[in-house]
């Protein structure tokens, strides 16, 4: 670890993170928005967004930070088992080509901002999408503050902000100006801001990955000597080797498929996707994204990079920044430490502003304030949009890093209990609306209790996501099992409530609506009454 502070990296990371924050500014009046005062333009940049930009914003958006460093981490410490992150995001393209494009046709026909507001015009039910609601938020939070974790190993590796006995302001400094820029320049700009500097931080992302997957390799003695000092490591730990051991199979296989079902339900992965402007973007979108993929399986490497270069540290989160500060010359680790930190930059946004939306439209108008007009839904969203990050910075600031990333793996539980209502309501009306909150109520309840026995080396509760399947007697992702409580609930229940004949709610959509595009005749928003005559 370094011991003093790395002057040319830092310059040069103090370069990119000025540029990112000029351009954070200026996207305001990129696309300028016809009405500044509509949610639709700040939290949605006015549903204006092409094949590219939407591509590099959900790049942004879903290859984050902590991606960059979390993935090689997992495999510098545990083996093969951490390049579940590869299959899972595989797996879910061909499964987001199915219902995103008419998750897009309806929201774009109902002028809906948040998947809670289809659930509610689907099942006609305000406390389901209450639920779905609170949900992406408590699921998002965490997200949040683990891109501020990423940019604080970096900030750690480069020697910023003094030893363990500095006064704690002087060392969290850094961060806080960052997160201050952060929050200024999202306030200002909304979606614009993340969709503009998207562009910079996945050109670098890629442009350090093409390097460092040429270059390390080189200085290490080439590909055979890395995955060789990587297998004896692995062997003399007793972890399996390159490979998983076979008791870690249901594991593994279970989490990538948990995962890839869970990462379209995160409310900023649903944000810029609405953002599009027509359901083609999203059909491309959903065929050239696998490129990120490719780029993921290249960064998995670099965990076995680390082992083979010696990397040696307590905390693996910081095992990828500090193999850079030791194989790149300083003024590229600068770019590559720049790349990790507007990468938090860019996700962080869009999760701050996803989470806004959905307290606005989905607590504050549905249940404080009904007659709340557009101008009052983005000011209380971005005022909400400050408060969530403030929250995120909190949570880094006092509590222990293996704690954020622990609470990220329970909002992934979480989020995933809302897919019966959102993906099965994309197809189908047959699900009772009190089957899917009974549903979703079971699932939470079991995720919950389940991670909150997982016990592991550093944490006595919510050590882990992974747990024995009930009936099975394998481990498996709890996620994943409580997803399949909550749709055997929902079935059950929906037939019961049938039979009882229970009110079922009002369906706004019609069938039309879930292949409409931009382009067709008659397909305009559709605003809720209390936007009604306003300009959108």
């Amino acid at each position: 670890m370094n011991d003093g502070v790395n002057g040319v990296a830092l310059a040069v990371f103090i370069l990119f993170f000025l540029a990112v924050t000029v351009m954070g500014f200026l996207a305001a009046r990129w696309r300028k928005a016809e009405n500044e005062h509509s949610l639709d333009e700040w939290g949605l940049g006015g549903r204006s967004f092409g094949t590219w930009v939407t591509w590099f914003l959900l790049g942004g958006d879903l290859y984050t930070a902590y991606t960059f460093v979390a993935v090689p981490a997992a495999i510098y410490a545990a083996g093969a088992a951490g390049f579940f992150a590869v299959p899972y995001t595989i797996l879910v393209y061909p499964l987001i080509f199915t219902f995103l494009p008419r998750l897009w046709s309806v929201s774009h026909k109902h002028g809906y901002v948040t998947t809670s507001d289809f659930v509610r015009g689907r099942f006609g039910s305000k406390g389901l999408s209450l639920a779905v609601a609170v949900t992406g938020i408590l699921a998002t939070m965490p997200y949040i503050a683990l891109q501020l974790v990423g940019i604080q190993a970096v900030l750690d590796v480069m020697g910023v902000g003094g030893g363990e006995n500095t006064n704690w302001f002087v060392k969290d400094l850094p961060l806080l100006i960052a997160f201050g820029v952060l929050a200024a320049y999202t306030y200002s700009s909304g979606l614009r801001a993340p969709a503009l500097i998207a562009f910079v931080k996945d050109t670098l992302i890629y442009i350090v990955i093409a390097v460092a997957i040429i270059y390390i390799p080189i200085k290490l003695g080439g590909f055979a000597d890395v995955f060789g000092a990587a297998s004896e490591k692995y062997t003399a730990a007793k972890a399996g080797g390159l490979v998983p051991l076979e008791a870690g199979q249901w594991t593994y296989a279970t989490l990538a498929l948990g995962s890839a079902l869970a990462l379209f339900m995160y409310p900023h992965s649903i944000t810029a996707t609405l953002s599009s402007r027509s359901r083609e973007v999203i059909r491309r979108n959903t065929t050239i994204l696998p490129l990120y993929s490719l780029m993921l399986g290249l960064l998995a490497l670099l965990g076995f990079m680390a082992i083979a270069a010696g990397v040696k540290v307590t905390n693996p989160q910081l095992a990828i920044p500090q193999l850079f500060e030791d194989m790149f010359p300083d003024w590229f680790a600068g770019v590559a430490f720049a790349a990790i930190g507007i990468g938090a930059l860019v996700p962080a946004a869009i999760m701050s502003i996803a989470a806004a939306n959905l307290f606005t439209r989905n607590i504050y108008k549905d249940f404080i304030k009904p007659d709340a007009t557009p101008a009052q839904e983005t000011k209380v969203s971005k005022l909400v949009s400050l408060l969530v990050k403030v929250g995120a910075l909190v949570f880094v600031l006092t509590m222990d890093k293996t704690v954020a990333i622990n609470f990220q793996l329970l909002g992934g539980i979480w989020i995933l209990q809302t897919f019966p209502a959102l993906v099965g309501g994309l197809f189908t009306r047959w699900f009772h609306r009190w089957a899917l909150l009974a549903g979703w109520a079971v699932g939470m309840i079991y995720g919950t209790v389940a991670a909150y026995g997982v016990a592991s080396p550093t944490q006595k509760h919510f050590g882990g996501s992974a747990k024995e399947i009930p009936g099975i007697g394998e481990i498996g992702y709890i996620g994943l099992t409580a997803f399949v409580l909550n749709v055997v609930v929902t079935v059950v229940l929906t037939f019961v409530l049938k039979a009882a004949k229970a009110p079922d709610g009002i369906d706004e959509t019609s069938p039309e609506d879930y292949t409409a595009d931009a382009g067709d005749p008659g397909v305009e928003v559709e605003l809720p009454p209390a936007t009604a005559g306003t300009s959108h």
